[in-house]
Order: structure tokens, then sequence, then C-alpha cells
């Protein structure tokens, strides 16, 4: 059986993360896929999918390790504080719906 290339699974993961997860802000969603953010998720949990090195821990960490500037670049806060709860355990089964792939 061949394996996708990375390039491809990367896509694949940044298209369902995008299509799913929101930030909310005073209650508007705004999907990741209309930021740069899906893409760079996509590729910080690319190693944990290919790897079966995914925990919820591992994505929350990676979550707030990914800054998010507000008010012109005036504030800046963790990706996991903008995430309500139910996106980042929709995220975790993304993420464990892709690792089944490999």
């Amino acid at each position: 059986m061949a394996y996708p290339g990375a390039a491809s699974v990367i896509e694949a993961l940044a298209a369902d993360i995008g299509d799913t997860v929101y930030i909310d802000v005073a209650k508007w969603h705004l999907y990741l896929k209309d930021t740069s953010l899906h893409k760079t998720l996509a590729e910080k949990f690319y190693p944990m999918v290919t790897d079966s090195d995914l925990s919820e821990t591992g994505v929350v960490e990676v979550l707030q390790s990914i800054p998010v500037k507000l008010g012109g670049g005036r504030r800046s806060l963790p990706l996991s504080d903008l995430i309500p709860i139910q996106c980042q355990v929709d995220l975790l089964d993304i993420l464990e719906r892709h690792r089944s792939e490999f």
C-alpha cells in the first residue's frame, strides 16, 4: 500500500481543520480556513499524526504555542484561548481520523 506524501497529507489535514475549527470572538465565528492558521496547525500536527504521537495534552500545547495578534498587534493571545472547547474536541477527532489513515 502506498502512503500519501507529506504535502498531500498536510493539505488534506489543513482543509479539514479549516472547515471545522474556528476562533470565537464575541460570538463571531472566524473559521481557520479564512486565516493562515489552518495551514500552520496542519504543519505542526503532521508529525503527531504520522508518528502516532497524538495526545490531548500535545494538541493543547501546540494551540498554546501559537500566538494570535489582536488589535493590530497591540495584544497577543494563545490560539488555545480563542478556540472553544468543543472545537478543540473536534480538532482532536480530526487528527485521530487522519492518524487512522496511516
